[in-house]
Parts: C-alpha cells; sequence; structure tokens
C-alpha cells in the first residue's frame, strides 16, 4: 500500500495513536471510499471498532452496491470526525478527525461474524440488557447478513480550533 504523507497544516498533526484510537472509539459512522476501475463510490456506516484488531466491523445486507464495489477492489480510504461544531464570531470549527487507509474483507467465519457483531453493538449501545437482546442468537441469522473488516493500514489525525 502506497504511503501517505499529509503536510497540509502540520500544527493540526494528530501524532499519538491514543489520540486516533479515541477517536475511532468514540466515533458512531465511518465516511468509507471505494472504487472500481475509474468509478468512485462513498457510503456512510455505523460501525464497531475492535482495539486490539485495529480494524472496524460493519453490518450489511447480503446484497449491494458496496459488496459489488468490494468484489473489484478490496482497498478503502475512510474518515471519522468528531464534529464539536462551528463556533460563532471565532470563524473556527472545533473538530478531530482520522483518514484512513486499508483492505476490506468480507467475513465469512461464524465466529469472526459473531465476534464483530458483539464489537458493533458494544461499540453503538451502552446498555448491556439492549445489546444482549440484540445479539443474533440464531447461526441461520448469521447465514443471511454479511459482515464487513476493515483492516486499518495506515492511519492519519488532526485537530483544530
Amino acid at each position: 500500500m502506497q504511503q501517505y504523507h499529509l503536510q497540509n497544516r502540520p500544527n493540526r498533526e494528530l501524532t499519538q495513536e491514543s489520540e486516533m484510537a479515541d477517536i475511532l472509539k468514540n466515533g458512531k459512522f465511518a465516511v468509507i471510499a471505494m472504487c472500481r476501475e475509474n468509478e468512485p463510490y462513498v457510503v456512510t456506516l455505523s460501525y464497531g471498532y475492535d482495539v486490539e484488531k485495529k480494524s472496524l466491523y460493519f453490518h450489511c445486507a447480503p446484497q449491494g452496491l458496496k459488496l459489488e464495489f468490494l468484489s473489484c477492489n478490496q482497498n478503502v480510504c475512510a474518515t471519522v470526525i468528531d464534529d464539536g461544531g462551528y463556533i460563532p464570531g471565532a470563524c473556527e470549527h472545533e473538530y478531530q478527525s482520522v483518514v484512513f487507509w486499508g483492505n476490506m474483507q468480507i467475513v465469512s467465519d461464524l465466529e469472526e461474524k459473531k465476534h464483530g457483531m458483539s464489537i458493533i453493538l458494544h461499540h453503538l449501545e451502552d446498555n448491556d440488557f439492549v445489546v444482549s437482546e440484540k445479539m443474533v442468537k440464531s447461526e441461520k441469522y448469521y447465514s443471511k447478513m454479511e459482515l464487513l473488516r476493515l483492516d486499518i493500514k495506515q492511519i492519519h489525525g488532526k485537530a483544530g480550533r
């Protein structure tokens, strides 16, 4: 994978891996850019962040444009933004963001699908009762859904105010 160096506004660059991991831990949506041949596609998805694997998990239907693009090219670029909002009167915007590149895989292993769904639910939901109620109990259901895993290969972060 090509290494990207973001040189614009180096004073805003986040250099600590922990700062970038916190943005991924606290985010709820990732914007994913994909490409097949010369055709781009961008989609926003909720996710779960697996800290140990440095991967994001996504749930989706077993067919659709995402899967068509991924069947042609599994290399993706994505961003997660912690948007603090525009500051009126200061002409500034408070934010933290990460841009990352990686490989998006369709998860086929049943145990990893269960793990990924657990990661997603625990990432998005604080209530353990809700997580246990929503956790898929039937293996048949897993065969009717797709789970995607984005393995992060390179990441850059920025913050501004």
